[in-house]
């Protein structure tokens, strides 16, 4: 779910208190209410099922080419892999794609019939046509192939056969109408259309076809959650059998063939049309999407458990939650953060159960309540920074370099000192506006601070500018990437206090280079920690020292802003520029749709007026990095990070790596993951294990009895792998047998 960028503190923990319950759902949002709450229906995280994924041939002029999707069936909100072979190269004209490239996007309606080898939609019913219309200076569009304008003329087989969508006479301009699930149709100013806009829609404009005819996109399908207008998932009853509405996934290739079917004369001049005209539309290549449902498949009236707490156990509890239906009992879930869950069940054992990583009593100022707690392993995941970055090869760069320009950045390796770097905004671009440059006459800019801000003189602008990271990824010294507040010099980060913000914490604090560097010492290359962020008191403006043992992601830098020519009431500050996020879902959500939320366009207009975001970054260039959960960035297909664990050696969060962090976790009743102690040379520094927590003694038998249940299932069949409703989603690894046994005897 798309959330607000920037909310104030006191009133995100207000919130946060009384948040929706139950937020990973099939459709990845809220549906019918039961009982006063909220009940998940089987949430399918991205991953390729085995069977499901469809492989079309092109037509035509693209009947060499081979489209690949990996998952077409028990979709929710999740990202697929879209790919393809036997492609021309893509031509640009100027830095604007010219022809062959591959545009995709979601339709909804049974075969149109227009195409017996290839049965889709009509394309009045697809999403498409939400390119921006103001500033789009940079976008890489014509304001026809990202539209869904077409041109027709006196001869309508000539070109596009769009004149009954057309303006009266030669070479009019129409639009092709979109047409809602509901019935609504939307035949005019389509690219402002009320249903989708530039920031919700899931189109994929320009997609390139790289120098050896391959390609790869990663594709946001969307439910009727999120586009009811499309209505996928959503039951519908045919011949007195429900099933949820199917969809469909719609590929369009732009070739090297004009609208009447010649080569095109001119090929440094932007040609593609619309991918909706009929010309580009009889190439189209539809494949069809099974969804699951979006509504509820628990009983009105049925009895309900109350759970809540870790956003760890989000994605696996909602794919448990359909399988139990069945039992009678509703568990409804509230995603809450761990510190909030065990002061709740602490202070009121009758709550229910609450998801957690640690033992009650083991926060600070606080105590384990009288009377016994059982704790059953439920879970093992983790916290990963996930990432979309394409690479832009610099002027000069090798060629070996400029040929991979447009694609995908696989892997990445980080240090707790990288890290570190990243969430104390101590690079320069990160404190927009501290400080400004001048040229010096064809040498290096002359760079100018602000008072107090010194100390980024030195610093790099940005990640990919740090000689640290680049000693670690060279390959980014060949690419170019402006190093803003949108880019490589913070981390999205959700806002209140989480055991996952605890765990990368500890893990930065276990490392030397990185305590080093957040007590004040630079880096060998002479970079330095924000102050408002250093470990010594001395260092620190505040005259304290900044924390390493907390629970949170803090932006302690005070700076702000006010750019020339407005006036006092627009002022930015560090909350604008690094906007928080809901939870780990919302920022993986936002890194697959390359969106920092960054606020920096001032709307004087606005009520009162503010800034805002200026939405997703444009294709070709973006980069976008955040701490996410593993199952979100398994269900968004996010690339994560390969980070350094304490036997020295760089790790990604694969199964086998949790599970051999897993085996490092020590403690009593709840044994913790602690970083410092992953030193398997194969395990995953971030792993954490989580586990149901109940008080027995403060529930009643039937709730016992009930939550018993929950337990034994998450133990048992709950933990085998897989996509269907009642499976361990991807993102987890199966718990080890002994952590297993020990959920059966908490359960019994």
């Amino acid at each position: 779910m798309k959330t607000s960028a920037l909310r104030r503190r006191g009133e995100f923990r207000r919130l946060r208190r009384f948040r929706r319950t139950t937020v990973r759902l099939a459709a990845g949002a809220l549906i019918g209410a039961l009982l006063g709450a909220v009940v998940a229906q089987a949430a399918q995280p991205a991953a390729a099922v085995t069977g499901s994924a469809v492989t079309v041939s092109g037509r035509g002029e693209f009947k060499d080419m081979r489209f690949t999707v990996s998952q077409t069936t028990h979709l929710t909100n999740q990202a697929v892999s879209v790919s393809w072979t036997g492609g021309t190269p893509t031509r640009f004209a100027g830095a604007l794609f010219n022809t062959d490239f591959v545009q995709i996007m979601q339709c909804w309606g049974d075969d149109d019939g227009t195409v017996k080898s290839n049965p889709g939609p009509s394309r009045t019913q697809c999403q498409y046509g939400a390119s921006p219309t103001t500033n789009r200076s940079g976008w890489p569009g014509n304001a026809y192939d990202d539209t869904r304008a077409v041109t027709y003329t006196a001869e309508p087989t000539n070109y596009g056969q769009d004149d009954s969508y057309g303006l009266d006479g030669a070479n009019g301009q129409g639009e092709v109408p979109f047409k809602s699930v509901d019935g609504t149709v939307v035949a005019t100013n389509t690219q402002n259309n009320p249903l989708f806009n530039y920031n919700t829609t899931n189109e994929v404009d320009f997609a390139r076809t790289s120098s050896d005819g391959s390609g790869q996109e990663y594709f946001e399908v969307q439910t009727a959650n999120e586009a009811p207008h499309l209505g996928c998932g959503a039951p519908v009853t045919k011949s007195g059998a429900t099933k949820p509405r199917s969809c469909w996934l719609v590929i369009v290739p732009q070739g090297h063939l004009d609208l009447d079917g010649k080569p095109y004369a001119d090929t440094t001049q932007v040609n593609a049309g619309s991918p909706v005209s009929s010309t580009n539309w009889k190439n189209r290549v539809a494949i069809k999407l099974g969804f699951n449902s979006v509504a509820s498949n628990c009983a009105l009236g049925a009895d309900e458990r109350a759970t809540n707490g870790s956003e760890l156990a989000a994605d696996a509890m909602t794919s448990w939650q359909a399988a139990l239906c069945p039992s009678g009992t509703v568990y409804g879930y509230t995603e809450m953060g761990e510190p909030d869950a065990r002061g709740r069940l602490s202070r009121d054992g009758s709550s229910g159960l609450a998801f957690t990583t640690r033992a009650l009593g083991d926060d600070p100022g606080t105590t384990a309540p009288e009377g016994p707690t059982a704790y059953a392993p439920v879970a093992l995941s983790g916290a990963v920074i996930g990432f979309t970055i394409e690479r832009r090869a610099k002027a000069g760069a090798p060629e070996s370099a400029q040929k991979v320009s447009g694609t995908k950045v696989r892997s990445l390796d980080l240090t707790p000192r990288l890290v570190a770097k990243l969430l104390t905004e101590s690079y320069r671009s990160s404190v927009w506006g501290a400080v400004t440059s001048t040229s010096t006459g064809g040498g290096a800019p002359e760079l100018h601070a602000a008072k107090g801000y010194e100390w980024l003189t030195g610093n790099p602008a940005g990640l990919v500018s740090d000689p640290d990271f680049l000693a670690l990824n060279p390959e980014f010294a060949h690419l170019s990437v402006a190093e803003t507040p949108a880019t490589d010099t913070d981390l999205i980060t959700a806002l209140g206090h989480s055991d996952t913000a605890r765990t990368v914490w500890n893990w930065i604090a276990a490392d030397n280079d990185a305590r080093a560097f957040l007590s004040g010492v630079p880096d060998q290359w002479g970079m330095r920690v924000n102050p408002y962020f250093s470990t010594s008191a001395d260092v620190n403006p505040t005259g304290f020292a900044f924390d390493l043992a907390r629970d949170d992601f803090p932006k302690s830098d005070p700076w702000c802003l006010v750019p020339d020519g407005l006036g006092p009431d627009a002022k930015q500050c560090m909350t604008d520029f690094h906007p928080y996020v809901d939870d780990m879902h919302a920022g993986a959500l936002n890194t697959r749709r390359a969106d920092t939320l960054w606020k920096s366009n001032w709307d004087a207009l606005a009520v009162p007026p503010a800034y805002k975001s200026v939405g997703p970054q444009i294709v070709g260039s973006r980069f976008v990095i955040s701490v996410t959960d593993a199952a979100s960035a398994a269900r968004y297909s996010l690339q994560s990070a390969r980070l350094l664990n304490a036997a020295g050696k760089f790790t990604a969060p694969t199964t086998g790596a949790l599970t051999a962090a897993a085996a490092s976790a020590t403690g009593d009743a709840v044994r913790v993951i602690d970083p410092a102690e992953v030193t398997a040379a194969d395990a995953y520094p971030l792993a954490q294990l989580v586990y149901g927590a109940v008080r027995p003694a403060e529930l009643k038998a039937a709730a016992r009895k009930d939550y018993a249940a929950l337990l034994t299932y998450a133990a048992g069949a709950g933990q085998s792998s897989g996509t269907d409703p009642g499976d361990l989603p991807p993102g987890y690894a199966p718990l080890p047998d002994p952590l297993r046994t020990q959920a059966r005897a908490a359960a019994a």
